[in-house]
């Protein structure tokens, strides 16, 4: 990054190394940093010997000090920090935006963020602009990602796929430059991030590294279990700057693969792939054989254009939801994408399960992006506690939160299709349970929920099952994208769709005549 920075500026540039003895202390850097006309700095802080991803904060203080110390005119510091200051998290909704603030629970993240904060405590009255870059691949380099993707074989947390953000050193030297040439007067925090992701098995195959997924953690490895992408919108919109290679590209490039396809992944990691191995064997299975589930109203799921596609979920696992997902693209070729609970990705392979059949965690960013691509969005709005209702009063509804649904509907100018399932709360009828505060930091469920199969809840009841796709509400014909602000029309909205999936539910129930056989659509009217 440094050659090519010096060789976009040229002359006008003076690179200093970092293998200037520490112990000269900040005069020597003092001394080094004082030259007539010097507008900005760059500081790359260098690495702690042996831990290549963690900021040496003891030189850092030295630069700081010799940089306060050599200041006779107003010069700008450009500080190259780290996507890494960002906590790997399920609870990490994706994208996240300077405005994001993470706890730095991560040793990794922690060492990132405290470089960020010595910086603006040393240098109280200096402009300064702090790059977060994403992890930057090279064939040669010295960090995890560099090290992990050009070795034979590299070790993974078992049973997790998040995607990553790989940047180049071209674009990298891209940003610096920009920053410089045009930051001045913008001071603040700018993330650096390419377009598109790659998960990591797709990195590793790329890079044709053998992966072995064990179950280990480590501070390093934590970044291969979760979430941790960050949005660059603001160096766009105020500086830009945009990357020119994708994630893929950077990595293709960086191994000299320059001929090979360049492959494109879901942002938030669906695998198509995945879904239809699924749907070939497991998912037909349930659908077909085991639930048997009958169907009516599919017609009134739109075939193109966004869609708010809204549920109930009963049984506490997420059964109901991929049920519909396999219905729909079987008879419609259309993925939903689910809005999902952050305890759903928490644990391996079912995080895995929950991201590749592609579930979001629920947020109304994750509903504007997918209802703005023209996708159908699924939800459930009453939540994670719907799914632990008591079987006693599994077919009636709970509060549906805050209506949120409604305003996404509304905000993006999708019509609302709500959808009843009879029949799912029947496979994890849950009879009792438990208020546990371990359950609730663990599992990050509000109950331990008492099933006729517990200890084994994993384990469903062959139960009947039948699902009805109501008529649409077309709300973006009824009302302007502003009515998502009017808590009238809002309430009003979602009083509406409640009304109408409570009455499809008492007529299924009024019409089965046993939990496990029979059939209701068959003698229902026309």
């Amino acid at each position: 990054m440094s050659r090519r920075l010096l060789e976009r500026l040229g002359e006008r540039a003076r690179f200093i190394p970092d293998s200037i003895p520490e112990s000269n202390g900040p005069d020597d850097f003092a001394a080094a940093l004082e030259s007539p006309g010097t507008e900005a700095v760059v500081y790359c802080p260098p690495l702690r010997s042996g831990k290549a991803d963690l900021p040496d904060l003891a030189a850092a203080e030295v630069f700081f000090q010799a940089f306060a110390q050599a200041l006779k005119a107003p010069v700008r510091l450009v500080l190259l920090s780290s996507a890494a200051a960002i906590d790997p998290s399920h609870h990490n909704i994706g994208y996240l935006t300077e405005k994001h603030r993470s706890p730095g629970r991560n040793p990794i993240a922690r060492a990132w963020l405290d470089l960020e904060a010595l910086a603006a405590a040393r240098l109280p009255g200096v402009e300064q602009i702090v790059l977060r870059p994403a992890p930057v691949i090279s064939h040669d380099g010295n960090s995890f990602f560099a090290r992990l993707l050009r070795s034979r074989i590299a070790v993974v947390p078992a049973g997790y796929d998040p995607p990553l953000q790989l940047l180049s050193g071209e674009d990298l030297a891209g940003a610096v430059l920009c920053a410089l040439e045009r930051g001045a007067g913008r001071p603040g925090l700018y993330h650096v991030a390419p377009a598109g992701v790659v998960p990591v098995r797709g990195a590793l195959r790329l890079a044709g590294v053998r992966r072995v997924a064990l179950p280990r953690w480590s501070a390093q490895l934590d970044y291969l279990r979760h979430n941790w992408t960050v949005s660059g919108g603001k160096i766009a919109d105020v500086l830009g700057f945009k990357p020119a290679q994708t994630s893929a590209e950077a990595l293709l490039d960086a191994f000299d693969a320059r001929d090979a396809p360049r492959p494109s992944f879901d942002p938030y990691g669906l695998d198509t792939g995945y879904i239809a191995a699924y749907s070939r064997t497991l998912f037909h299975f349930l659908h077909d054989v085991y639930w048997r589930i009958e169907h009516e109203g599919l017609e009134n799921v739109p075939r193109q254009g966004p869609a708010v596609l809204t549920g109930v979920h009963r049984g506490f696992m997420p059964w109901d939801g991929v049920m519909a997902l396999y219905l729909l693209r079987r008879e419609t070729g259309r993925i939903p994408r689910f809005l999902i609970h952050p305890c759903l990705i928490k644990f391996p392979f079912l995080a895995n399960y929950m991201t590749k059949l592609g579930g979001l965690l629920a947020c109304q960013e994750n509903a504007d992006w997918v209802l703005g691509q023209g996708e159908i969005l699924g939800m459930f709005p009453e939540g994670i506690h719907g799914a632990f209702t008591m079987y006693r009063d599994a077919y009636r509804l709970g509060r549906f939160g805050r209506d949120e649904y409604v305003k996404m509907a509304l905000r993006n100018r999708a019509p609302i299709v709500p959808f009843v399932t009879v029949g799912s709360a029947e496979t994890y009828p849950i009879l009792a349970r438990i208020d546990s505060r371990l359950v609730r930091r663990v599992a990050e469920w509000p109950y331990l929920p008492i099933t006729p199969t517990f200890p084994l809840p994993g384990f469903p009841l062959p139960s009947k099952w039948h699902t009805r796709f109501l008529e649409p509400i077309p709300v973006h014909t009824m009302h302007p994208p502003e009515a998502a602000d009017d808590p009238e029309v809002v309430r009003a909205l979602s009083a509406v769709v409640r009304s109408r999936m409570e009455a499809a539910i008492q007529d299924m129930l009024a019409r089965r005549k046993s939990v496990f056989f029979g059939s209701i659509f068959k003698a229902a009217a026309p």
